[in-house]
């Protein structure tokens, strides 16, 4: 869809999703090709040509397969960089080796950029439960041993702030094309002090997905899908002893992870607080402005974290659940046929029909994070019996960052950027967003939905997933996060009260909110709590 429209849409706030998409089909095949979108081989359209590769229902990429993208891709980069330009120039990038993906991709995409530019890329992989102590231990130690580093926005707080990073050059802004951004990924996200820094490969909103042979007039979980966190629980509970119609084995509600993951674990339990706690009168969900004080024990939270335990009590998990992480989650119980709903970010879709591993592609649905039927207004200290959604914002996304170490060397410097600018590509991003990645639409070129068609996805599934992520980003109430320092430091902090929580380690909800809200706060003192005042404020846009 042309920019000009989707920001209309946007702004006018008048228009669902489906009719949202669906104007668009109007427009015509010549009106929805971007604008200087890409030839391949000196014919067709790069866009419709990559998204055959695989094809949808053919099984997941394989590494031949990235490299082929990452060759059909490499128009922007030859008309900023010279063959061989970068002959001797060897790079080091630190991202993640999650699920197989992540840096497994960026090495297939990378590959033919090696090839003509004569860079040489060394990796560090890390586990998604490791990166944020990797991070940090190289932030606090000043030994950053990278060039080029996966990262998402919350961390800006603590690389930005503290100058670590390489300022985006003009040319890289041209060839990635950031006016495709959707509105909340543009600045002030991926800049401090009015510089750019960040190249976006991830939108990265939390969206709900289920599975529709639940629902229905014969359906186990009831006739209709549930919209709010009161009605997935009591569906949990009653779908306890009854079999599953896809596998025959035992059938379950939602899928809360409830083992941490190196902080990340967090925005899990964020999701349910979100509808409770994110009022519409006020942008702060998390902390108290004026003192940094930790929302986080409030009755929205504790309410967020008594579901949870109802649920345990009830015994409406999979076994073993207290052992499961996010990646469990969505990748071996959502995907491969155990339990019925889930939040997660939105690459569940795309995952759900084209990788090796799913079997609900035919089955699954998708919608904006939960409701509550009641809302926690922080600034009266009482709860009000009105529906809230807050869709959750979670991560504020992936990008490509890079880092000081190549300031001095300029050949080394275009180098990195040019290997940055390629992964958030216009056109690869395109096919990361269709294909298993980790990565989910954040571009509103994104939003055509006959490309996705093309590429063997049906329209009503397309403009289900489409849609559940369109309006999360669109939301009035959207539940943004800051990008403060130290963000992760609280969720691994969370995570370690939570775990000991949901083991029965404290009495209470309230008491496990507590043992959270006094771990934050420490943070925030060892911190300095007038700059995290500071900077938190400024992030909400107080």
């Amino acid at each position: 869809m042309k920019t000009g429209l989707y920001n209309y849409i946007r702004a006018a706030q008048k228009m669902n999703r489906r009719q949202m998409l669906k104007g668009t089909a109007a427009m015509g095949a010549a009106a929805m090709m971007p604008k200087g979108a890409a030839m391949a081989d000196g014919h067709g359209n790069v866009r419709a040509e990559i998204l055959k590769i695989p094809g949808v229902g053919a099984g997941s990429p394989t590494d031949s397969d990235w490299q082929k993208v990452g060759e059909m891709c490499l128009g922007a980069t030859k008309e900023n960089v010279a063959e061989g330009e970068f002959e001797g120039v060897e790079l080091t990038f630190m991202g993640l080796n999650n699920q197989n993906l992540h840096n497994f991709l960026f090495r297939g995409f990378l590959k033919p950029w090696e090839a003509y530019t004569g860079a040489k890329i060394n990796w560090i992989d890390l586990a998604q439960a490791d990166y944020n102590a990797r991070l940090q231990q190289s932030i606090a130690t000043g030994t950053v041993d990278f060039d080029i580093i996966e990262m998402g926005a919350p961390f800006e707080g603590d690389v930005l702030g503290k100058g670590l990073a390489s300022e985006m050059p003009d040319w890289v802004k041209e060839q990635i094309d950031m006016d495709d951004y959707v509105d909340y990924l543009k600045a002030p996200v991926g800049t401090w002090d009015g510089k750019t820094y960040r190249v976006s490969i991830d939108g990265d909103c939390h969206s709900f997905a289920y599975r529709k042979d639940y629902f229905g007039p014969d359906g186990i979980g009831g006739a209709e899908v549930p919209t709010t966190w009161q009605e997935i629980n009591q569906v949990s509970k009653d779908l306890v002893g009854k079999e599953d119609p896809l596998t025959g084995l035992p059938a379950h509600g939602y899928l809360d992870p409830l083992k941490g993951w190196g902080g990340f674990g967090f925005y899990f339990l964020e999701n349910r607080a979100a509808a409770y706690a994110k009022h519409p009168n006020s942008p702060a969900w998390l902390f108290d402005p004026e003192t940094m004080a930790p929302m986080v024990n409030n009755p929205a939270w504790v309410q967020a974290i008594q579901d949870v335990m109802d649920l345990i009590e009830a015994g409406a998990y999979p076994a073993d659940q207290i052992n499961a992480d996010p990646g469990t989650t969505a990748f071996q119980q959502f995907l491969a046929g155990t339990g019925s709903m889930l939040m997660w970010w939105g690459d569940v879709g795309s995952s759900a029909r084209t990788s090796d591993t799913s079997v609900v592609g035919d089955v699954v649905g998708f919608g904006i994070n939960p409701a509550s039927d009641r809302v926690y207004n922080a600034q009266s200290g009482a709860w009000e019996d009105t529906r809230n959604e807050a869709p959750n914002m979670a991560y504020i996304g992936w990008g490509v960052y890079v880092m000081a170490t190549v300031e001095g060397d300029e050949k080394k410097k275009k180098a990195a950027w040019s290997a940055a600018a390629h992964l958030g590509g216009k056109d690869l991003s395109l096919w990361a967003s269709a294909y298993p990645s980790g990565f989910q639409p954040y571009r509103n070129s994104h939003f055509q939905f006959e490309e996705w068609e093309e590429a063997g996805y049906d329209r009503a599934f397309i403009e289900d997933y489409l849609g559940s992520n369109a309006d999360s980003y669109n939301h009035p109430n959207a539940a943004i996060e800051p990008r403060i320092p130290g963000i992760f430091q609280y969720y691994s902090a969370a995570e370690d009260e939570l775990a000991k929580g949901y083991a029965g380690q404290y009495g209470s909800a309230q008491e496990t909110a507590d043992a959270i809200a006094a771990a934050w706060e420490e943070i925030t003192d060892q911190i300095g709590r007038d700059s995290q005042i500071a900077v938190y404020r400024a992030s909400l846009g107080l």
